[in-house]
């Protein structure tokens, strides 16, 4: 699959706003600290990805009923689903000013239908290297990888699972719109986009 920019600039991918806030002193602080065990941006990048795939369980997984979406909030509090996951991940690079997108999959849900998985994708040597933090667990063993891709979960056109190759600047606006309505886990479980 070719990866797409939405935009051609690419200082877009290295943007702060309210929702990857790589000015915050939490995010700061965190990047400062992962910063201070790299050699250099490759190094830094694996250990962010560690970092959030490792240490900020996947509010599914972990059971834990919040919904966090800003970057901060998903460090501060420790929890987050795939998005924002994604989110806190765009954060910490983009804070060592390592190019950033997030993008999507549309995969098979645990009934009959679909929902939206979210990532990212760094840029290294002039190309984009998909990445996903979700949180390993049994049946998913996600890699930071320059290497070929170690996602979380490969997409099966035979489920009509699809892999969208829009590397965007900034979150999908279908996504944060439903991670702000949100009440809390449950309610977001109920209105997870199926598409974009």
């Amino acid at each position: 699959m070719e990866l797409t920019q939405e935009t051609p600039d690419l200082s877009a991918y290295l943007a702060a706003d309210d929702i990857i806030d790589h000015n915050h002193p939490r995010v700061r602080m965190t990047a400062a600290h992962l910063a201070g065990k790299a050699q250099d941006s490759y190094a830094y990048a694996r250990l962010a990805f560690e970092f959030v795939r490792d240490t900020i369980p996947h509010s599914q997984d972990s059971g834990d009923p919040r919904v966090t979406w800003r970057a901060s909030d998903v460090l501060e509090q420790g929890t987050g689903i795939c998005y924002a996951k994604a989110h806190a991940l765009a954060a910490l690079l983009r804070a060592e000013d390592i190019p950033t997108a997030f993008c999507y999959q549309r995969l098979a849900d645990d009934g009959d239908g679909h929902v939206v998985h979210g990532l990212v994708a760094v840029r290294f040597n002039g190309a984009w290297h998909r990445q996903d933090p979700r949180g390993n667990k049994r049946g998913v063993d996600a890699q930071f990888s320059l290497d070929g891709e170690r996602l979380a979960f490969v997409a099966e056109p035979k489920s009509n699972e699809v892999d969208y190759p829009v590397l965007y600047a900034e979150p999908h606006p279908v996504v944060l719109n439903a991670l702000k309505a949100a009440r809390d886990r449950p309610h977001l479980w109920q209105t997870l986009p199926t598409a974009l």
